[in-house]
């Protein structure tokens, strides 16, 4: 700010002259002091001027006693599980009343590197939402998969002068920094002036108290209360995630008190279309702690205050002079939804929708990143033994078990057993680099036939295919690779659904609307092969990140977490 729009700024709060807007008989939800009083709301430019009576404006809204909070923000959030590039993701949430977002686009980055965090970065600009990045600390996750591309520290640093760029995104590979990988702490280092993200499932003990003495400060893997206190105690910002396959909020919301609740934050991480249109954003995680008793001031402040202080966005995240006007009209304080949303001092959407039209398509989209050497893609599994070591997934969450389980043999060969629930599982790396192909086993799915496959497997994004037989999984994973990336239902030499996600592999340029729709024929066609999931390929996105315990599947091989080694799929 120069020396003359502080002056400016300081004549208007003295209210000399008439601000642009006035928001006028407000319940302001002031999180800065824990209570609601009412006051008028004067905002010049971009940014609020006053909070009291007495001041006039050239353009006067009388919300008649409705309630004001500050837009939300998401600590944590991957754009692109939205399945869309930021300008659609923003069009999806801001009529819920988020209005920034710290974002890790570590999807795109392991397929293409810097070039997918810059596509993210401009896609993002001069859209009614504050994008910020940290940047993608694991690119790959580990070197137990073969991803697109690799991010060194070097790399990494060549991001420190983006103005969207706050520090270091979640710090996946824990054993790396637990046991003094030079390469990962190299990154920790060159950010170490830095917010630090974190990313510890289960860590524990002395091995924690190493995590945390690297200057990392937040965690959003809880799954526990006893997990989310001793990060707590340790220091930890603790991240309490509503996502869509990782729905841990209500576990964890017994651990909200008056004296902790300030290390505490709201996260989405990863959501998809139909949760995010349908359930909404951060908003939802607001609406769901009120309902399971927390102080509506101290939910909203979890979403907004809180995450602001500890990203050190000291511009946002409450009312007050000075502060960017990034404003939520509520008419509920108990079932909040927006009714207004100003993003910097403009309304921007009304009622839950964009008052600004569809957005741009998005700038510049990669080319076709699915590059498949079909040649070496063979899924027969020789049995070396009757027992193998199963994946076993839980409903809506990312940590699996690891399972024994006898497997059918014909021929020679190991087979899935649908009436058991035991499927096969592949994961083909697409990026052109190895031709690698891992081969396992899956249950809690539940196909009684044919496949499903996608090129959205985190983090790698490999093609992953899962499946009854060997001819569904192929019909699903070319159909896959020919649409250049996406997702796909197949029953024997039959497509039943296909979603194309061209950008990366990762995301539609269609409307989020009509990407939610292609989502749900996958998901009904998925349900008539008998899979009970909520949705199974968000689970199936999962069970290829081997830094999530328990067993995970890359194109490398079988994964126990635990051990963090690739570990052999028959166990006698």
């Amino acid at each position: 700010m120069t020396t003359s729009d502080l002056s400016q700024l300081i004549a208007l709060a003295r209210g000399d002259e008439p601000a642009d807007l006035l928001l006028k008989n407000a319940q302001l939800v002031n999180v800065l002091s824990g209570e609601l009083h009412p006051a008028d709301i004067a905002v010049a430019g971009s940014h609020v001027v006053g909070v009291g009576s007495g001041y006039e404006a050239r353009e006067v809204v009388d919300l008649d006693g409705q309630f004001v909070c500050p837009g939300l923000i998401d600590a944590h959030v991957h754009v692109e599980s939205s399945m869309v590039p930021p300008r659609e993701f923003a069009r999806a949430v801001v009529p819920h009343g988020v209005t920034t977002v710290v974002t890790d686009p570590h999807e795109i980055a392991n397929v293409l590197g810097l070039d997918g965090i810059r596509f993210m970065l401009a896609d993002a600009r001069d859209v009614p939402l504050t994008m910020y990045v940290n940047a993608s600390s694991c690119v790959p996750a580990t070197h137990m998969e073969t991803s697109g591309a690799e991010l060194s520290a070097a790399d990494l640093a060549a991001l420190r002068d983006e103005p969207a760029v706050l520090g270091l995104a979640e710090v996946m590979n824990f054993p790396g920094v637990v046991f003094g990988d030079e390469s990962v702490l190299a990154k920790i280092r060159a950010f170490g002036d830095r917010v630090i993200d974190g990313h510890c499932p289960g860590l524990s003990g002395k091995q924690l108290n190493a995590y945390v003495a690297a200057g990392i400060a937040s965690d959003h893997e809880c799954t526990t209360l006893d997990e989310a206190r001793d990060k707590l105690r340790l220091g930890m910002t603790v991240y309490l995630r509503e996502a869509s396959n990782a729905r841990n909020l209500k576990t964890l919301l017994p651990l909200v008190t008056p004296e902790n609740e300030r290390h505490l934050c709201l996260c989405t991480d990863d959501r998809q279309p139909p949760d995010l249109l349908e359930e909404g954003s951060v908003d939802h995680l607001v609406r769901m702690a009120i309902a399971e008793g927390v102080p509506p001031i101290t939910a909203i402040r979890m979403a907004t205050l809180n995450t602001a202080e500890h990203f050190r966005l000291h511009d946002r995240g409450a009312i007050a002079p000075g502060r960017r006007a990034d404003l939520v009209v509520l008419a509920d304080l108990q079932e909040p939804r927006a009714v207004m949303v100003y993003v910097a001092g403009k309304l921007m959407a009304r009622d839950g929708r964009m008052l600004d039209g569809a957005p741009a398509a998005p700038r510049t989209a990669p080319a076709n990143t699915v590059r498949v050497d079909w040649g070496k893609v063979k899924l027969g599994i020789r049995a070396d033994g009757r027992r193998a070591r199963v994946i076993g997934v839980i409903p809506d969450q990312i940590v699996t078990t690891h399972v024994e389980l006898d497997v059918p043999v014909q021929d020679g060969m190991a087979v899935p057993d649908p009436s058991r629930d035991l499927l096969k599982m592949a994961v083909i790396e697409r990026h052109g680099r190895s031709g690698n192909v891992g081969l396992g086993f899956v249950t809690g799915v539940g196909l009684q036939r044919g496949a499903i496959a996608g090129t959205v497997a985190h983090d790698h994004h490999n093609l992953v295919v899962i499946g009854a037989d060997d001819r569904s999984m192929l019909t699903a994973a070319r159909a896959v690779a020919d649409a250049g990336g996406g997702q796909a239902v197949a029953d024997g030499d039959e497509v039943l659904a296909l979603l194309p996600l061209p950008i990366a592999g990762l995301m539609s340029e269609l409307p989020i609307e009509a990407v939610r729709d292609r989502m749900a024929d996958l998901i009904a066609a998925a349900q008539r092969l008998g899979s009970k999931l909520h949705d199974p390929f968000m689970a199936m996105s999962f069970l290829a990140l081997e830094v999530i315990p328990s067993l995970k599947l890359t194109d490398q091989g079988l994964v126990d977490v635990e051990k963090f080694e690739v570990v052999p799929l028959f166990v006698d």
